[in-house]
């Protein structure tokens, strides 16, 4: 069992940065994910990162502007959001599982941390 707590949410001006931390409760070789979900939207993948550090994208939504990195010895995995736009404000979760990419299974989640970015 692990347990995943993120932090590092809150409001921010368009343009502007946030750095997002999931806290896992012990050490893992799981990989790890960060989700988001808006409003009355699915669930969408951001980044996944393996114990490796190998690092999955999905999509260009992110790239550029988001960066993921772990910590293992700290057991900790970061979300660095930079440029943030009002279209990433959502709830935004880390979850471990086997695999590291948008379609792997995931088995512990997350409470999620809000993020919300004004225009």
């Amino acid at each position: 069992q692990v347990q995943l707590v993120e932090s590092g949410g809150g409001l921010v001006q368009a343009g502007g940065s946030l750095r997002l931390s999931c806290t896992l409760s012990r050490r893992t070789f799981y990989a790890v994910a960060w989700f988001r979900q808006a409003p009355g939207k699915e669930r969408e993948f951001v980044l996944g990162i393996a114990y490796n550090g190998g690092i999955t994208y999905d999509g260009d939504s992110v790239k550029g502007r988001f960066t993921i990195s772990r910590d293992n010895a700290e057991n900790t995995v970061h979300l660095q959001m930079n440029n943030l736009n009002p279209e990433d404000t959502a709830v935004y979760y880390c979850a471990a599982g086997p695999g590291a990419g948008p379609g792997d299974r995931y088995e512990y989640w997350g409470q999620g941390t809000q993020v919300t970015v004004s225009s």
